[in-house]
């Protein structure tokens, strides 16, 4: 196909837009072959181009489907404004570009607790309404955090961050360690009961507009455990959180949820912790050794840390450890306070 940004300004102009256009500028990207153009006109308005790589079924494109999804449980997302299928464009509200990210760097302790205890919010609705609704009638209720996929994203973390980012040579007896290791991970967090999940919910993937919080990147949607998002948000590989942070939140979402924070759901949030890092682990070599893209290595160090710091306080993790320190620098740091 045509570029994004030709492809782009073939859209403006079937649409009639081309007098009034003022500019089209290609944004940052995420870890996908996705691309997002933004449209200037001469009044001032403006509008993102959400570019696949290939054309696209607006029937069956998981996107509209779950931005349909969310609206429906008001969680604010970009309205999507038009499509145009064999340009693979979907074309959204432009909601600016203040991510969570980008606002906590300058935000004061009030205003980042606001924040994320927005956030939290909106993690309690999506898990709430999704049971009220849940329904194979879309695509999220009919895809899981199953044994199969939560491995498949381990056995990614060993092809491209310790294999090709960290050039380890890898032992059998160690390789079928990390296998073993990895099984008892993944079948305890597949047996755990499922919820509705965002499934890359961190600070990058929240905007602020209008005053409130939008979601975004939401297409991959699926069902999961309960901490899945919590541990995204909570323990971003793009933010550091400390303990005192994480605790006042992850009491915040209990009490919303009237339930309590004991030990077994500190347990089952920690395990969750060791997957999702090392899954996003996996992502950054990936993108760096692969893709080319350089921009998640100051990623890496903050997730080896939250890692290290699940290691030192969990005793199960004691073998997965032992492994991961043979091959990885980075997982040995000062002790760090309990819950």
């Amino acid at each position: 196909m045509a570029s994004p940004l030709q492809r782009a300004k073939t859209y403006v102009e079937r649409v009639g837009l081309a007098s009034t256009t003022t500019s089209i500028i290609e944004l940052p990207g995420d870890a996908s072959n996705r691309c997002y153009i933004r449209v200037e006109a001469s009044d001032g308005s403006s509008y993102i181009l959400l570019i696949h790589h290939e054309p696209i079924d607006s029937a069956t494109l998981p996107f509209l489907d779950v931005s349909g999804l969310l609206t429906s449980m008001s969680i604010p997302t970009p309205k999507i404004q038009d499509t145009a299928d064999d340009l693979g464009i979907v074309v959204l509200d432009d909601l600016g570009d203040i991510t969570l990210h980008c606002f906590v760097g300058t935000a004061t302790d009030d205003e980042r607790i606001a924040q994320y205890t927005e956030a939290v919010d909106l993690i309690v609705r999506m898990q709430r309404k999704g049971k009220e609704i849940v329904s194979s009638d879309h695509t999220p209720f009919t895809l899981a955090f199953d044994e199969d996929k939560l491995m498949s994203e381990l056995k990614f973390f060993v092809t491209h961050f310790l294999e090709e980012y960290s050039n380890a040579d890898l032992v059998r007896t160690d390789r079928t360690g990390l296998h073993e290791e990895f099984r008892i991970v993944v079948q305890e967090l597949a047996s755990e009961s499922r919820v509705l999940c965002h499934r890359d919910y961190h600070s990058r993937n929240l905007m602020l507009h209008d005053g409130k919080l939008h979601v975004i990147d939401f297409q991959d949607a699926r069902m999961g455990p309960d901490t899945y998002d919590l541990v995204s948000l909570l323990r971003d590989c793009y933010v550091d959180n400390d303990t005192a942070f994480v605790t006042r939140l992850v009491a915040h979402y209990h009490k919303k949820m009237d339930t309590s924070v004991d030990s077994s759901y500190l347990e089952r949030f920690d395990l969750m912790s060791v997957q999702r890092h090392l899954k996003a682990l996996g992502t950054f070599g990936y993108q760096i050794t692969v893709a080319g893209s350089t921009k998640y290595a100051t990623a890496i160090p903050r997730t080896l840390r939250y890692l290290a710091d699940v290691f030192r306080r969990r005793s199960r993790f004691n073998r997965l450890h032992t492994i991961l320190t043979t091959y990885v620098s980075g997982l040995d740091k000062p002790e760090v306070v309990n819950y």
